[in-house]
Parts: C-alpha cells; structure tokens; sequence
C-alpha cells in the first residue's frame, strides 16, 4: 500500500489516455460525472482493481471510496464474484432465454426484502425507474410523478427536474431535449419537507411518490425521522404509490434495505449495483397485484435483450451470498470508525464539517450543518471540498470528484485500510484547510 502517488516526469499515461478518449467520446466519458468538471483537473484511467484499491494507467494504487459508485460491496475483483462470473461464463454469455440464475436472485432479493414479491430485472438502473413511472401511471390511471430535488432517478426524460448526480455538479437543474410537456408531469419539492408533499398530493392526483431514501446523489443527505412514514401515510390516504429508488441504497443502508432501516414498506422499490456486483443489472418489484400489470401477464411493455444476462445473475448472487448479516455488520462497524475519524480530523482543525453514514454508504459536507435539503448542501463550501479532493487524490485516496455525491465503504477494508486513510486524510484535510494540497 503506496502512502503517495509518486510524481510524474512528463505527460501522464491517464493523461495521453484521456486525450484520446476526447476524440471519441462527449468529455472524454461515458457517463458525465467522470470527466471531473465538478473538481477540475485531469482524472485518473483505472487499470485494475482489487480488494480496497484501485490502481491507475500509471501504476499508482489509491484506496477507493467510489467503488464503482457503490456495487462493489466486497471490494475489487473478489474472488467469489470472479468463480462465479467465470462458471457462468463457460456455459455462455448470453441467451435471450429464461435461466435458473435469474430466478436464484430473485429469490435471494425477496429473503432480504419479503415486498418484493415478483421483480423485473433490466440492465439499467435508468430502465428500471423509467418502468417504475411507466408502471405507476398504468395502475392508478394517473400522470403525475413527484420526486425530490436533489435526487437522481437516472436519465429518462421524466426524471431530469431538479436531479441531482452529474446534473447536480455541471450546474444543469433540467436537460435540454426533455420536452416542456412530459416535465411539467414531474412535481418536485425539498427532501425533508413533509408539509410541501401533503399539500401537492391533495392538490394533485399523483401516480407515484419516488425518493432515494438516503439521498446520494446530491449529496449524502438522511430522511428525518417522520419524513418517510409520512410519506407512506400521505401515499396511502392520497391513492399514490410508494416509490423507494434503492439503486442505491439497497443492501448498503441496512441488510434487508430501506424498508428495513425505516420500517415502511414502499409500493414499488428498484435496485441496482449491489445486485450485480459490479456487472450492468437492475430490477424494480413490488406486490404480485401491481407487479401482475407487467407484459405478457399484463398490458404495461417493457423488455430488453440483456435482462436476466447470466453473467450477471451470477454476479448479483455470489455478492448477496457473500454479503451476510454478519459482513454487512462488520462494514457498518468500520464505516462508522472511517466517518468518526473524519468528524475527530475535522473537529481539530477547526474546519466546518459535517458526515454521517448509514451501514457502508456514507458521506460529507464541508458546512457546519445540518443539511437537511439539496439547498442546505448547496451552501457547503464546494471550493474546500475541490482542494481536500486532490489532496486526498494526491495521497492516494480515492473519493467521487464531486460534493454532491455519497461514497461507499466495501468488507475489503479493514481497520488497517480505515487507519492509513485517516492518516492521509488528516494530511489531505490539514492541507485543504491551509490552502494547498
């Protein structure tokens, strides 16, 4: 474990890579936050990972809180998840057909989340939302959706209002190409505000309610502790369903997720990342009765060439089997260690700062608090978190080049892991907060 990036003596093999990638791809990337707009500077080409690193095109090795943005919750590259995807492989890549794979995850799914009892695997989290809203207005007969500002539902047309992710960091609250018709079907207000909910729900028929329970997108952000039963109840007396976006919360907020943690049974819940382990799937579900409107059992298309992929069924299940109850303990307990050790930092350097975690996501702001909306977590300071970024890059940490999203904590780092990162982040933060990196 390298305790610094080393310097480079000429243009970095990153850089020359990124230089091409600019040539074929819009900024160099195949999904927006990436190209570091939100941080400024030259990213990192990823060559390999394993365990809690991750090396670059340069052969530097950086401890990694993005993990892929949250699926990897046993690390890079673990050994359970490779056998898997290797004996899948060996059978075939993909069939287009049913396979005992895919029931297996489903099955495991519903024993950690008994709501879900029929699920439709995609291969997007974006597929699965997008179904969600599909599926929500063909059940109530209704057409309004109303979502959060600050949360990300990934990027389908009707959920590009007021998001967070990479549109949060480029400054885009909407997206050109979404026509004006389709948005004013999307109803938005502040996370947290309870008040604001019952009164658009009583004014208008909405067909779903749709949340990140834990807000990641825009920030790491928690729910306060009525604002999610209360959703629930305003849900229930206004005929809308209940919609928890857990792409990425599932199985990292708690071991049988949201539902669990806040103990509140959505109507419709989608998954990703984790359920893949690190390879393109997700899924939404709900009750048989809702989930019954879904083609060919009922009139509600949706489909997709890929869905169920095996390679990724086998992927999803050796990372569920892996992830125990005892495991998924075990990560809280060193995220907990990593989150207060932050606060400790912070709190001796006199630094406006703010974390928190709930099970292995978790995340910060420079701000003294509380965040409690997307706005609140506008008022942090941007300009220190760019600064602790590269300086945390510099000494061979790894965190989202952006202040508006979560990061994540994975059973490959230990207290040994935790210790050194600390170490790097006193320096990176004693760094920051000088002015430098």
């Amino acid at each position: 474990m390298s305790p610094r990036i080393p310097a480079h003596n000429g243009t970095s093999r990153s850089a020359e890579i990124m230089s091409r990638a600019r040539l074929r791809f819009p900024g160099g990337v195949n999904s927006p936050v990436r190209a570091y707009r939100g941080v400024g500077g030259e990213p990192f080409v990823a060559v390999r990972g394993k365990g809690a690193s991750v090396w670059d095109a340069d052969g530097n090795e950086y401890l990694d809180y993005v993990l892929s943005w949250g699926p990897l919750v046993l690390g890079h590259a673990p050994d359970v998840v490779l056998h898997a995807v290797q004996d899948a492989m060996n059978d075939g890549t993909s069939f287009g057909m049913p396979t005992e794979r895919e029931v297996d995850l489903a099955d495991a799914i519903a024993a950690r989340m008994p709501h879900l009892e029929m699920v439709r695997f995609t291969s997007s989290g974006t597929e699965a939302t997008m179904s969600i809203a599909r599926l929500a207005r063909a059940v109530t007969g209704r057409e309004h959706i109303l979502k959060f500002e600050g949360c990300y539902h990934g990027h389908a047309d009707a959920f590009l209002v007021r998001a967070g992710s990479g549109v949060a960091t480029l400054g885009l609250p909407d997206s050109p190409g979404v026509p004006d018709a389709l948005a004013r079907l999307t109803l938005t207000c502040a996370f947290n505000d309870l008040e604001a909910v019952e009164r658009i729900a009583r004014e208008v028929p909405l067909a779903a309610i749709m949340l990140e329970p834990i807000v990641g997108n825009g920030g790491y952000i928690e729910p306060l502790p009525d604002f999610i039963p209360g959703l629930r109840r305003i849900a229930d007396e206004t005929g809308a369903l209940l919609v928890f976006d857990e792409v990425m919360t599932g199985f990292r907020i708690a071991f049988g997720g949201a539902a669990e943690r806040f103990n509140v049974t959505p109507d419709l819940t989608a998954l990703g990342k984790v359920i893949g382990g690190g390879l393109p799937v997700a899924a939404y579900g709900g009750s048989r009765e809702v989930m019954s409107h879904i083609a060919p059992t009922g009139p509600v298309y949706q489909a997709g060439t890929l869905s169920g992929n095996p390679l990724a069924m086998a992927a999803g299940l050796a990372t569920l089997g892996g992830l125990t109850r005892e495991v998924h303990d075990r990560i809280t307990e060193q995220t907990a260690a990593l989150v207060d050790g932050l606060r400790g930092i912070a709190s001796r350097l006199g630094v406006p700062f703010i974390a928190s975690h709930a099970g292995s996501m978790w995340g910060f702001f420079f701000h003294e608090g509380p965040v409690h909306t997307f706005a609140d977590a506008q008022q942090s300071d941007v300009a220190r978190f760019r600064a602790f970024f590269h300086a945390a890059r510099r000494r061979g940490v790894s965190l989202a080049p952006s202040a508006f999203e979560a990061a994540f904590m994975s059973a490959a780092h230990g207290p040994r892991e935790i210790g050194e990162t600390l170490h790097r982040l006193d320096e990176a933060m004693s760094a920051a907060a000088a002015g430098r990196d």
